[in-house]
């Protein structure tokens, strides 16, 4: 027989089978890793609400090399995200962790440094290649029991969120002070510091595995894809982030038309708070009231209103503020819905391989909503409003 490896901080903890508590080495585990995903996070959302307008002053700047620019990095994250997951089961999570934050450092001093859009684009590109989401959660699975693997997604999934609204109010206040190249250099500080914090804080697993129920697996990936509703979710996910980096490509644009660019928090604070407000009952509704489909589709409606919004008013500042106030309505009223339901949706034992084919559809999106948006907006940007609209 063999010997049961001696409990350690390594190793996870002695607790009763059925108890669904959190440890303490669980609880410090799950806030290291998704406080590490969070800044990884807010690192890629401080530059979407500033970005479009920087990047106007570098050499051989045009609106669709910003937009490219933009929403790159969702290629190479897409591109990588897999073999860093599959790296990660055979020569262990932490290595592979600290490389793809090492690649996203460089890529955010890259992107410091840049005075062109060719170094601002490979920046991106490189920001984008430490594609560590996969790897981040196999970690998590392995430092936790499986009983309490949906709190740990959900701290995961509320860190990524408070990011982003932190990012859209703060992002015109830091650019406006310190300028966007300083925000890129920070960005990269917090990823070194990042580095520090998983190799401190979380615990080495005495083994890793994959788990089925948290990364992709290459057997069920035929059976993914020929689902017809992962497929339907999936491509809700692409266009769904696709639209809003195109917002990001066009609405710094069309609001400093009437604002001042550092001004441009006074709109992005109340928009931001009124979507998160709307977000919590319509989630409720959806989880616990069984109302998933309706509020889905009231979702879908929302976004493509809102477009319609921008479209009729994108020379006015109301027509802008109010359109991208409700498009944030409904893109928080469908980002908690639509991982939630390809869960549900994937087979058993699958679910893993759901996410990951559904997170590399919403990685694709940025970098084709950056691509359309910066080519369209070279054209107007009611035009691009109207593409969004009818995709949505």
């Amino acid at each position: 027989m063999s010997q049961k490896p001696p409990a350690s901080d390594s190793a996870i903890p002695s607790v009763p089978e059925d108890t669904d508590n959190l440890t303490k080495p669980e609880k410090r585990a799950i806030g290291t890793l998704a406080s590490i995903f969070s800044l990884r996070m807010l690192g890629l959302f401080l530059v979407l609400p500033v970005f479009a307008l920087y990047a106007q002053d570098l050499a051989g700047a045009t609106p669709a090399l910003i937009g490219f620019a933009l929403g790159v990095y969702g290629l190479t994250q897409a591109v990588l995200q897999i073999p860093f997951g599959a790296a990660s089961d055979k020569i262990g999570r932490k290595p592979v962790i600290t490389a793809g934050l090492l690649l996203f450092a460089g890529g955010s001093f890259v992107c410091a440094a840049a005075d062109t859009m060719t170094g601002m684009v490979i920046g991106r590109m490189l920001q984008g290649s430490g594609a560590v989401a996969a790897a981040i959660t196999a970690l998590m699975a392995d430092v936790t029991r499986e009983q309490v693997r949906t709190k740990a997604m959900a701290m995961l999934g509320g860190g990524i969120a408070l990011s982003f609204a932190f990012a859209m109010v703060v992002a015109p206040i830091m650019a406006h002070a310190w300028g966007v190249d300083t925000i890129f250099t920070i960005v990269g500080v917090m990823a070194l510091v990042s580095i520090a914090m998983l190799w401190l804080l979380v615990p080495t697993p005495a083994s890793h595995r994959h788990h089925r129920d948290m990364g992709l697996t290459r057997s069920d990936l035929k059976a993914i894809l020929a689902h017809p509703d992962l497929r339907r979710l999936d491509i809700s996910a692409f266009v769904l982030h696709m639209a809003m980096t195109a917002v990001f490509v066009a609405v710094p644009v069309l609001l400093t038309q009437h604002l001042p660019a550092s001004a441009l928090w006074k709109v992005y604070l109340p928009v931001i708070l009124i979507s998160f407000v709307t977000m919590v009952p319509t989630t409720i509704l959806a989880e616990t009231r069984g109302m998933i489909r309706e509020v889905l589709i009231a979702g879908v409606v929302v976004v493509g209103i809102s477009f319609g919004l921008l479209y009729l008013g994108a020379d006015s500042k109301w027509g802008v503020i109010i359109g991208l106030g409700v498009f944030f309505i409904g893109f928080n009223m469908l980002e908690p819905i639509l991982p939630s339901l390809v869960t549900k949706f994937s087979p058993a034992g699958a679910k893993g391989t759901g996410s990951g084919v559904y997170n590399t559809f919403q990685f694709l999106g940025p970098a084709a909503g950056g691509t359309l948006g910066g080519i369209l907006l070279g054209h107007g940007g009611p035009k691009l409003m109207f593409m969004c609209m009818g995709l949505v």
